[in-house]
C-alpha cells in the first residue's frame, strides 16, 4: 500500500469501515455486539491499561538477543526445535526420538518466548491506544514493531526456514509455521495503531512490506504449502495466519484464496456429522487440540466473513457449519468434567481458558451463552504451554 498523509488514512479507514473502499472491510461482524449485549472495552479496560503499564516500561528484544549452537540459520533467524523430539536413551548423541504429547524441556525455546513477548506487548499496547487514545501507547508499541520489521541490526527475517527443527533429522520443518501464529495478533494491531501520529508512513510501509513477504513466502515454499496442506489444526492455523497477514497489506487474492479454503478444504475435512474434529481427538492432547483447533477456525471466520460472504452461516449440504462445531465443545467448555474422552496427557488442568471462539461465535451466531462463558474463564493464563495455544489474548483489537 502506498504512504499516504495522515489525514488522508484516516479517511480510507472511515470508508473501510463503511465497507465502500476498495479493500476488504475491516473486521465488518456479520452479528451484532447489541445482540449479546456484551462491551468487551468496559469489561477489559482494567487489565489492559494495568498490562499496558508494565509494558511501557520493557524494551525491545528480538530473535538477535538469542542464539543457539544447534540452529542452522543465522542471527537475524527465527529458530525452535520439535516440541516432542527427545535424546534417543539407546544413543544419547544420535538422532533425537519422538514422544508424542510430552513436551522436552531442554529444547531451544528464546525465539518462541521473545516472539511471545513481543507479542504480547504490542497487542496490549494497541489495545490500550484504541481504549484510550493515548499515543504514549503507539509510541511504545511502534518501538517494538520496528526492531522485529524495520530495523536491520535487530529484524527477523520474513521466512521460518528453521522452525521446529529436529536434532540428526532436519534443519527446519513445515509444521514449525505454527510458532508464528502469536503474529496474528500483531497484524491486527498494525490496523489499529494505523493513523495512530506515532506510526509514520516510511515505518508503515516497512511493517506491511514484511508481512507482504512472508505472506509470499508462506504461499510458496514447500514448508508453506506443507503447512497448508496439513489435515489438522496446522492447516487451519496457516489460514487464519494467511488471512490475517493478507488483511492487514491488502491481497485481495490471498483473502479470497483462503474464504475458499475453508469452504471446501478445513470444514468438509476436518469437522465430523456431530461437530467434533476426529484429527484433533485422536492425538494425545485431544481437548486442548480440540480447543485450538475451534479457535483457529473461529478466527478465520472472524477475520474472513462479510456481511455478503458470512463463514458464521456457510453450511456444507450435510448441515456441517461452525454452529455445530462451537455446539459440540461447548458443553466441555462450560464444564470440564463432563468430557468423554481420554484426558490430555500434559496440561489438562489448565485448560479451558478465555477462548476468543467463545466471544466471536457469540457476536457472529447471537449466542448469549457463549459469551456468559468466555466472560467467566481466565483471560490472562500464566502457563507457559497454554499461552502458546491462546495467541488472540486482546479480543478489544477484534471488535468495534
Amino acid at each position: 500500500m502506498t504512504d499516504r498523509s495522515h489525514a488522508g488514512r484516516l479517511v480510507l479507514r472511515f470508508l473501510l469501515f463503511l465497507n465502500i473502499g476498495f479493500l476488504t472491510p475491516v473486521f465488518a461482524s456479520p452479528g451484532c455486539q447489541e445482540d449479546v449485549n456484551v462491551d468487551v472495552a468496559a469489561i477489559d479496560r482494567g487489565r489492559v491499561l494495568n498490562g499496558a503499564a508494565q509494558y511501557l516500561k520493557e524494551p525491545p528484544l528480538t530473535v538477535t538477543a538469542f542464539s543457539s549452537p544447534r540452529s542452522a540459520g543465522g542471527v537475524h533467524e527465527f529458530f525452535s526445535e520439535g516440541d516432542y523430539w527427545w535424546p534417543d536413551p539407546k544413543n544419547p548423541d544420535g538422532p533425537y526420538v519422538q514422544r508424542d504429547g510430552m513436551t522436552n524441556p531442554e529444547n531451544f525455546v528464546k525465539h518462541r518466548e521473545m516472539m511471545q513477548r513481543f507479542c504480547k506487548a504490542v497487542s496490549t499496547l494497541a489495545a490500550a491506544y484504541k481504549i484510550t487514545h493515548d499515543e504514549k501507547y503507539a509510541v511504545q508499541a511502534v518501538r517494538h514493531l520496528k526492531a522485529w520489521f524495520v530495523d536491520d541490526s535487530t529484524k527477523m527475517f520474513p521466512h521460518l526456514k528453521y522452525a521446529q527443527a529436529i536434532k540428526g533429522r532436519v534443519t527446519g520443518r513445515g509444521v514449525g509455521i505454527i510458532d508464528t501464529i502469536h503474529l496474528i495478533e500483531v497484524a491486527r494491531s498494525v490496523e489499529v495503531l494505523s493513523g495512530s501520529a506515532s506510526l509514520n508512513n516510511a515505518d508503515e510501509s516497512a511493517i506491511k512490506r514484511w508481512f507482504s513477504e512472508y505472506l509470499a513466502w508462506l504461499l510458496t515454499h514447500e514448508y508453506g504449502i506443507a503447512e497448508r496442506d496439513a489435515k489438522n489444526n496446522h492447516g487451519t492455523w496457516w489460514v487464519a495466519q494467511a488471512a490475517a497477514f493478507a488483511h492487514l497489506v491488502g491481497d485481495t487474492g490471498a483473502l479470497s484464496f483462503c474464504r475458499t479454503r475453508f469452504k471446501t478444504v478445513l470444514l468438509p475435512n476436518q469437522m465430523a456429522a456431530d461437530g467434533s474434529f476426529p484429527e484433533e481427538l485422536r492425538r494425545t492432547k485431544p481437548y486442548n487440540y480440540s480447543l485450538f483447533n475451534l479457535d483457529g477456525m473461529g478466527l478465520i471466520c472472524r477475520i474472513l466473513s462479510t456481511p455478503e460472504d458470512n463463514l458464521w452461516e456457510f453450511t456444507l449440504p450435510d448441515g456441517r457449519n461452525m454452529r455445530k462445531g462451537m455446539e459440540f465443545l461447548y458443553p466441555y467448555i462450560a464444564d470440564k468434567s463432563k468430557w468423554p474422552y481420554p484426558r490430555d496427557v500434559m496440561y489438562f488442568e489448565y485448560f479451558p481458558v478465555r477462548l476468543p471462539s467463545l466471544l466471536f461465535a457469540g457476536i457472529a451466531l447471537r449466542e448469549p451463552k457463549f459469551i456468559e462463558t468466555w466472560k467467566k474463564l481466565d483471560p490472562d493464563p500464566t502457563n507457559a504451554e497454554v499461552q502458546r495455544n491462546v495467541p488472540v489474548r486482546q479480543p478489544v483489537l477484534w471488535v468495534d
